[in-house]
């Protein structure tokens, strides 16, 4: 009972996202939601988790407040000599684990961002605060995309530099 209910929500779920993510014309630029689904990994869900917990930021493009809301913008805690940068925790939960998985997924299947996990691993962060940094990659890069209104294109990425 439960199962079929929740293959009937999916299956409403990837209707409407299939709803929103068509255009009429051929020479119409994509939609929002076809330029989510164009990153590796981030299918049905990671789609509809985006858009329920982050709809007005992503329709102003705002970077800024995606990333402060999805808890990949880091906090500083300053006392006279003392400096700690820290992971935020006022934010939004559901986005944050949804940009959480998001970077799980794109490190997986992304040749790119599994280099830049591969650099940061070695460079010494832990895996939580690697694939934080590679969220907010991806998030500077949904917001140029979601700008530009270009779907992803993995030949456009440079090789990974790490310095610092």
């Amino acid at each position: 009972m439960l199962a079929s209910q929740l293959q009937t929500c999916a299956h409403q779920v990837e209707t409407l996202l299939d709803t929103l993510g068509t255009v009429e014309a051929p020479t119409a630029p994509p939609s929002d939601v076809a330029m989510i689904r164009s990153l590796p990994g981030v299918g049905r869900k990671m789609t509809a988790w985006l858009f329920a917990e982050a709809a007005q930021p992503l329709a102003e493009r705002d970077y800024q407040v995606l990333r402060t809301q999805g808890g990949v913008a880091p906090v500083t805690k300053q006392s006279g000599k003392r400096r700690q940068v820290v992971m935020r925790r006022g934010c939004n939960p559901r986005l944050r684990n949804a940009l959480y998985h998001m970077a799980h997924c794109v490190a997986q299947r992304d040749a790119y961002f599994a280099s830049v996990y591969a650099a940061l691993k070695t460079k010494g962060q832990s895996h939580g605060r690697a694939l934080r940094s590679i969220g907010d990659r991806l998030l500077r890069m949904l917001v140029a995309m979601l700008r530009d209104r270009t779907l992803y294109d993995p030949s456009c990425r440079q090789p990974v530099l790490m310095e610092r």
